[in-house]
């Protein structure tokens, strides 16, 4: 067993791992690993922007911002957070450009911003140009900026090294003369993918930045990595999983890929029709139009696939119309966009109207934190050592609806928030003791894996698993598809017992590691299943059709999701509640 110390590790090398890293390597001794080399990490795919209230080109400010947030959440934001998130995404911003963040300017100089869905000015009197943005490349060039920074920061890092296990202790602290039991972080297990080795690496400080989990559908923008690997090890590790049931589905996923065409391009002017040429968005949001948020457009294109106005020879589908727009202009701000609708679709944006469907995109819910990025183990007991930042993490700033542009705000703040308090602790703290054997239960799942003859294939399984949550979990839920979606789970559960890889090697194994994945792709999908099952009310991504109005009298709470196997009839998953932190807006209807 190969043992490495660090005062601090960090799993994950996307956008908030990374910003996280630039801050803690300053600060302590700070190991990030990553199963990805840093630049592929997912934060390299998003397109349209960073939204901070800098009033480069118009009027705006802060408070407006979080209004923002709070309003396209549903009120399911916890609005400390929110306050924290948009005072600070001003010096965000900065940081990036004084770190070499090339941004798209205007004429004057300054840092150019666009309009985004969601955003507004004067509490949603009209759109607001508050999006910082990089043409349609935001997050790769932010990933870029962030892994220069990191390497002239001397942060080690340990690639191709996948985390499948968290190591942690029990102990006692005393809470108003009560006597409590609470966990301690001590280290992870990671597997060296190019040795087929597990190194056990030793931490007062962890920081959780593994990304999402939007591999449990079929139709979705996120690359194939994005497993939930960082939920599923805090969760079987006994740590709950927050508003797991709210999950994003992107308007623009070009139709039947499910690849991303940014919010960007309505930003910059582009229309949604339908078959018969209707700008349908002035129904549904008369005042914001197609720059509602994505909740509601999501959920008004799907309806008008349901009504019989969806395009194309089966009229499953929208379009999204830039050909009013100067080529010049598209190019400019937005060349991956088109490129994409050229290669993909074999469609030219100059002259013709892009095929466009809802695609699953990112999880507002994850391990529970509060502002300091502290992981919770209770609504109010932090986990002494424990940070997670990101789409990992719920904070909660992004409640049942995330705006556009929030997310790559979310892991600078959050993740430089991590950084700085991982280091802090772990400068005062001790080692906690690695616990005995702490390689048996990881080695016993990979020996299983290996040796077994059961027959099943990892890929059927999935395959499986993502077409029943397409089906049944998806911008549209009832009781009746959640709890058949449930019974499928817990029979494909059982079938992964059995599963087998062609792979018995252990350099480069990724047949083995798929299988893992798979494993925490059953459990996240169990849990948003479960969880969306619990919230008999709709909001925000989570629309019921059961239960299609919001209800604050029973349901203006977080949920809290936690394994336990004598929960039977949410398949081993226990549901509790956590409420919403209020500052200064009560919940209001939610019109635009």
């Amino acid at each position: 067993m190969q043992v490495h110390k660090y005062d601090v590790v960090i799993v994950g090398a996307g956008g908030a791992g990374m910003r996280a890293a630039i801050e803690s390597g300053q600060r302590a001794r700070t190991a990030v690993l990553t199963k990805l080399y840093p630049t592929r990490s997912h934060t390299g795919a998003a397109q349209g922007g960073m939204c901070a209230a800098l009033a480069n080109v118009e009027e705006d400010n802060w408070e407006w911002h979080t209004f923002d947030t709070v309003k396209g959440g549903d009120y399911l934001v916890d609005q400390d957070a929110a306050e924290v998130m948009a005072k600070e995404a001003i010096d965000a911003v900065l940081d990036l450009e004084k770190m070499g963040l090339p941004f798209n300017r205007t004429p004057e100089g300054r840092i150019d911003q666009r309009r985004f869905g969601g955003h507004t000015r004067d509490h949603g009197k009209a759109p607001v140009r508050r999006s910082c943005y990089a043409a349609d490349r935001t997050g790769h060039m932010i990933l870029q900026t962030l892994y220069q920074n990191c390497v002239k920061h001397n942060v080690e890092f340990f690639n191709e090294y996948y985390v499948l296990d968290m190591l942690t202790v029990d102990e006692e602290f005393t809470v108003d003369g009560v006597t409590r039991i609470r966990k301690r972080v001590a280290g992870v297990v990671s597997y060296d993918l190019a040795t087929g080795e597990l190194h056990v690496f030793q931490a007062k400080s962890v920081v959780f930045a593994t990304g999402g989990v939007g591999k449990v559908y079929k139709t979705t923008s996120n690359a194939h990595t994005l497993t939930g690997d960082g939920m599923g090890i805090a969760f079987r590790r006994g740590i709950p999983l927050e508003d797991m049931e709210f999950f994003q589905f992107h308007p623009t996923g070009l139709a039947g890929l499910g690849i991303l065409l940014s919010e960007a391009a309505r930003g910059e002017g582009a229309i949604l029709r339908n078959s018969e040429g209707e700008r349908f968005m002035e129904r549904y949001a008369p005042t914001i139009k197609d720059l509602a948020p994505r909740d509601i457009v999501a959920r008004s294109m799907a309806n008008e696939v349901r009504e019989g106005r969806g395009a194309g020879p089966n009229k499953d589908y929208v379009l999204l119309d830039l050909t009013h727009l100067e080529p010049a202009h598209i190019d400019a701000k937005l060349p991956d966009i088109t490129e994409f609708a050229r290669t993909y679709l074999g469609v030219e944006p100059y002259t013709e109207p892009v095929p466009v469907f809802p695609t699953a995109h990112y999880a507002m819910g994850g391990i529970p934190t509060n502002i300091k990025a502290e992981v919770l183990q209770h609504n109010d007991t932090v986990v002494p050592g424990l940070y997670a930042a990101g789409e990992v993490a719920c904070v909660s700033v992004h409640g049942s609806n995330r705006l556009g542009t929030n997310s790559l705000l979310d892991i600078n703040v959050f993740g430089k928030r991590a950084g700085i308090a991982a280091a802090e602790y772990a400068v005062t703290a001790e080692f906690v003791e690695i616990p005995d054997n702490p390689l048996v239960e990881t080695e016993r799942l990979l020996d299983t894996m290996r040796s077994s003859e059961g027959g099943e294939r990892v890929a059927q399984i999935r395959q499986e698993l993502q077409d029943i949550m397409d089906a049944n979990v998806q911008v549209f839920r009832t009781e009746q598809t959640l709890k058949e979606a449930l019974e499928v789970i817990d029979k494909l559960e059982e079938r992964y017992t059995r599963v087998t890889v062609q792979d018995k090697g252990k350099r480069f194994n990724l047949d083995l590691l798929e299988a893992v994945e798979l494993g925490f792709l059953l459990d996240m999908a169990k849990v948003m299943t479960a969880a969306a099952l619990h919230r008999q009310e709709s909001r925000g991504g989570h629309f019921r059709e059961d239960y299609p109005e919001r209800d604050d009298e029973n349901f203006m709470t977080h949920s809290m999701a936690y394994k336990d196997p004598s929960a039977t009839e949410t398949s081993g998953v226990r549901l509790e509640t956590k409420p919403v932190v209020f500052t200064r807006y009560q919940p209001m209807e939610r019109k635009y």
